[in-house]
């Protein structure tokens, strides 16, 4: 019985063991496979997966309130071909790529037809199942492409194997691009518009399954698995791009002059708060202006003067005084604590009424009523601005918003000398647009509305969401108010520092603004200013206002009435050249034409115009076919155009008609966007020109301003 159960014994360890080596085996094998032969194989599992893929949306446009487009998404298609594919056999490829070869050549002249003949050929023999045809073709292209042999039996049957993508176009370039945003490449984000609506925009994207042929090339399955995706809706903005232009050119026109560090300017409705043009400039390393800032919305600064106006807006609401009262400033120096105020000049004998002191920008005399109305409670001052709303930000879609810094007694950096410095726009600081949003009140008869950029959101075509002006406050003072601190600034322009605009066709109110900059630790110096304007026009019925301000000029001048006036001056002026409703029954002179600053075309048919309008020109030496005409004081000089085969010519300016003519003469395909005149095109002046190649012009409507010029003969 022992021998039994020794044996038996002996056969159970002979069975675990065998169990223990198989065991052991398995997980040896486990240690190879997961370790030295892991990446072989998950490669192996990786050629093998097929997955949905993400297809992106197309993203929307941004159009100004025109209807012009300011941004949009082009698609582009890289088109490949799966030569491999099990579903064309060899005969009907054969017989069918002569053909294919000949019709790729003929659409896009990059090839000779036995080119593609010999590719197409040496990519089925290979088996290459990813083969590449042609990259960047346009949506147009492709219809044509997918009618060509082979291909037309479809989606997959025909081995056709399209990869959309888009690229983001301004067609008006550099027009309030840092407004309407881009995508920034470090932070991956949008800013500006395409930032705030970047949801709207974006759309919602739909799914592909596709499967691994080769190393990390992936193609379609099926169609019947395929979700369309969702296009991102449209946003139509407040900018009109034509105002744009005009705001942009003058503000840079300036800042050259003056060479200036950079400026903003902006224009705005009055009465709803919509911004028809911001144009932000700055000067980058090689010396040139772009919008590299939004500076009217992120760049809080010390305004100076043109903060006078809250002042008086906190003193007037008080009833602690008249603007006929009289205030005594002296030879123009006044000293608080352990500081000095001074005016820029003396006013009269010293003895001057409150409406003087704020029409001359007297620091003396501004900051002595202040000081006498609240010296002894001072939070009664800063409760005044707070209740107007100037320590809150404005709330606009675009983000970058700085907050304004408004301080009050208990503000730990409150001074013995901080009240009267407030008074005059030092130790506070706000935002162009923020000081804009004040004298808008004020035009407005004491309503404040929030500027804003978009008007409605529309979703093919049909609007989904529309935006109405927001009132920030209802009444930042009363309208008796209103009208005094109208008739204060209708002063300025009248009698004060603001005199340059007073010849104007219409009437303009405003106040000017010369601020020192403190740089940096170092404090305030007698080289870094910041000239501002801000006002609105016509004054009896105001429509629009404005602010320019621009900062640290380099050539002497710096007072804003030199320097920001001339800008808001020419904005105003063609602004109302081409308001016909806000112009009150004013006539032009007898010799007055409505003309474009300049423009482009076919000589005779400019000469056969300006012959019948009367105005001089300028004869042209040159025998040039195209020309440009160009205001010059009273009469106009002709440029010639070039026109060359090998570099696209500038079309800016140029009817339709003869952009379209010229550019296909030139053997270029021209395609249409918006109407009007030439505003932008794509390729950019200068280009090389490529025969066959699309050209993009984008027009916008015509801007005709008053001309009046010396008749002929």
């Amino acid at each position: 019985m022992s021998e039994m159960k020794k044996d038996i014994l002996w056969r159970v360890i002979l069975v675990y063991a065998f169990i223990f080596l198989v065991a052991v085996a398995i997980i040896a094998k486990v240690i190879i496979i997961q370790f030295p032969q892991g990446k072989e194989w998950k490669e192996i599992a990786t050629e093998e997966k097929i997955h949905f893929e993400t297809v992106e949306a197309q993203r929307g446009n941004i159009y100004d309130c025109q209807g012009n487009i300011l941004a949009s998404s082009i698609p582009i298609f890289d088109l490949r071909m799966d030569a491999a594919s099990t579903e064309i056999s060899d005969d009907y490829f054969y017989a069918r790529v002569d053909s294919l070869a000949w019709y790729l050549s003929d659409l896009f002249k990059d090839r000779t037809k036995f080119e593609y003949l010999k590719e197409l050929k040496q990519a089925r023999e290979s088996g290459n199942r990813y083969f590449l045809v042609k990259r960047k073709i346009t949506y147009e292209e492709l219809n044509k492409v997918r009618h060509f042999p082979i291909f037309e039996l479809g989606r997959y049957a025909g081995g056709l194997i399209v990869e959309e993508y888009s690229r983001r176009e301004m067609p008006f370039d550099v027009l309030a691009s840092r407004t309407i945003g881009y995508q920034s490449e470090e932070a991956g984000v949008y800013v500006g518009l395409e930032g705030a609506y970047n949801t709207q925009l974006q759309g919602v994207g739909g799914q592909r399954l596709v499967k691994k042929i080769a190393s990390g090339i992936w193609v379609p399955v099926s169609e019947e698995y395929d979700l369309e995706p969702q296009h991102g809706d449209d946003l139509i903005t407040t900018i009109d791009v034509v105002l744009q232009d005009v705001a942009e050119h003058a503000l840079m026109k300036q800042l050259e002059e003056q060479e200036a560090e950079h400026g903003c300017a902006v224009l705005m409705e009055v009465k709803t708060g919509r911004i028809k043009a911001i144009a932000n400039l700055g000067r980058n390393a090689e010396g040139f202006y772009e919008e590299d800032y939004n500076y009217a919305i992120g760049e809080g600064a010390e305004p100076g003067s043109v903060f006078k106006l809250a002042s008086m807006m906190v003193i007037l609401n008080d009833h602690k005084i008249k603007t006929t009262d009289e205030i005594f400033t002296g030879n123009g120096i006044t000293h608080y604590a352990n500081r000095t105020m001074r005016d820029v000049h003396s006013i009269g004998d010293g003895h001057i009424t409150v409406k003087e002191a704020f029409e001359h920008s007297s620091n003396v005399g501004i900051s002595r009523i202040i000081w006498n109305a609240y010296q002894d409670n001072p939070g009664k001052y800063t409760d005044g601005l707070y209740a107007i709303g100037l320590n809150k930000s404005l709330g606009v879609e675009i983000a970058g918003e700085a907050q304004p810094l408004i301080k009050n007694p208990q503000s730990s950096s409150w001074s013995k000398v901080t009240l009267p410095w407030m008074s005059v726009g030092y130790e506070v600081k706000l935002t162009p647009l923020q000081i804009l949003t004040l004298y808008n009140a004020v035009a407005n008869n004491g309503k404040m509305v929030r500027p804003s950029f978009v008007r409605e959101i529309r979703r093919s075509g049909q609007t989904i969401q529309t935006f109405e002006p927001v009132v920030l406050n209802p009444s930042v003072c009363s309208e008796d108010v209103a009208r005094e601190l109208k008739r204060l600034l209708e002063g300025v322009v009248e009698n004060g520092t603001g005199k340059s605009l007073s010849d104007a066709r219409y009437r303009i109110a405003g106040k000017t603004g010369t601020a020192q900059v403190a740089d940096n630790d170092s404090g305030y110096n007698k080289k870094n200013y910041k000239a501002s304007f801000v006002g609105y026009f016509p004054a009896e019925d105001p429509a629009y206002s404005c602010i320019v301000v621009v900062t640290n000029p380099t050539k002497g001048v710096y007072y804003g009435s030199q320097i920001a006036a001339p800008v808001f001056r020419e904005i105003a002026d063609k602004v109302y050249a081409t308001r016909l409703d806000i112009q009150s029954g004013t006539e032009m002179p007898r010799d007055t034409v409505m003309l474009p600053d300049t423009a482009r075309g076919y000589r005779s048919d400019l000469d056969l115009i300006y012959g019948m309008l009367g105005p001089k020109v300028n004869p042209l030496r040159q025998d040039t076919a195209w020309v440009m005409s160009v205001r010059e004081k009273d009469h106009l000089r002709y440029r010639g155009i070039i026109v060359s085969d090998t570099a696209v010519p500038d079309m800016r300016g140029m009817g339709a008609r003869d952009a379209i003519f010229l550019m296909e003469s030139l053997g270029m395909k021209p395609r249409i966007v918006g109407k009007g005149r030439v505003a932008s095109q794509m390729p950019a002046p200068g280009s090389p020109l490529q025969k066959g190649d699309y050209i993009i012009l984008t027009l916008s409507p015509t801007l005709n301003l008053p001309f009046t010029h010396d008749t002929v003969g």
